[in-house]
């Protein structure tokens, strides 16, 4: 019996159904190994990215905590990230101020809170808008233009040539840049607080005919110092990701225009997501 059921199976081996049976399930165990290496490729270049970062990280915080100090650089990473931002961050919360009051206004009226306005417009600026529309920004114009810069400087070979000075790059070039983004961001962020509650404000006086000083007095009572710190602690987190994500991207570039342009796509979308998930990091720690 066993004799009849080997020899039927190796009939239907050898048959044309048998063959194409077996030419599937190669093809099918191909697919599977393919899959899984190319799985398995991923997240080993994953890893590595994780940890190309992590060491640049460390080593860009370090070296910006040690001497020497370029303080040439580092007031002209001041101009640029701080001063030559401000327009751009303060049209932002204005705008944003006045919408805000304006949609507030709309919403609130169907439940007669009008008098929450006020605190809305306030907390809502302090505590979220102003920080996060403010790194966004600054993300988009400054983080682009540090990937970019270093790029260069990595493509023309002048971070090698820094090197052969014996200067080190990361103190020369990154601890400035790093240095300025987290300083200068929460001075644009107080900025664009008081910017864009006075954009809510002129809004709610000269467009809804509410009365100034209960406007004032209402916005006075609700605002706490918290609102504003944690705005501030918020700003110098998102000023050092921007900056960081810039000068990473930058000094890792790849070869040729390509290679900038690339760098400095990846430094704005990477500065990016990572203010929105640390917003909600810092967040939850701040108000949980």
């Amino acid at each position: 019996m066993k004799n009849k059921i080997l020899v039927s199976f190796q009939d239907f081996v050898r048959s044309p159904m048998g063959q194409k049976t077996q030419a599937a399930t190669e093809i099918g165990w191909e697919y599977v190994l393919d899959s899984c290496q190319a799985i398995g490729r991923t997240m080993l270049a994953f890893f590595a990215a994780v940890g190309r970062l992590t060491v640049f990280i460390l080593q860009s915080v370090w070296y910006s905590l040690l001497p020497p100090y370029y303080a040439r650089h580092i007031f002209r990473q001041f101009i640029d990230i701080g001063y030559y931002s401000l327009p751009v961050v303060g049209m932002t919360a204005l705008f944003t101020g006045m919408v805000l009051a304006l949609q507030s206004y709309t919403g609130f009226t169907r439940f007669n809170a009008e008098s929450a306005i006020a605190g809305v417009v306030v907390l809502s600026v302090t505590r979220e808008l102003s920080p996060v529309l403010a790194g966004l920004m600054v993300a988009g114009r400054v983080g682009a233009a540090i990937a970019a810069e270093i790029g260069t400087m990595r493509v023309t070979e002048q971070i090698d040539a820094l090197k052969t000075l014996s200067v080190n790059p990361f103190q020369y070039l990154i601890a400035p840049r790093l240095i300025a983004g987290t300083l200068m961001l929460p001075i644009l962020v107080l900025i664009g607080d008081i910017i864009g509650v006075f954009g809510g404000y002129a809004v709610a006086i000269y467009a809804l005919d509410f009365s100034p000083g209960s406007y004032l007095s209402q916005t006075w009572d609700i605002l706490e110092s918290i609102d504003v710190v944690s705005g501030l602690i918020k700003a110098a987190a998102f000023g050092l990701l921007v900056s960081m994500m810039g000068c990473y991207h930058g000094y890792n570039s790849g070869r040729g225009a390509q290679g900038v342009g690339q760098a400095t796509t990846n430094a704005v979308v990477s500065a990016s997501i990572l203010i929105l998930i640390f917003n909600y990091i810092l967040t939850q720690i701040f108000f949980s």
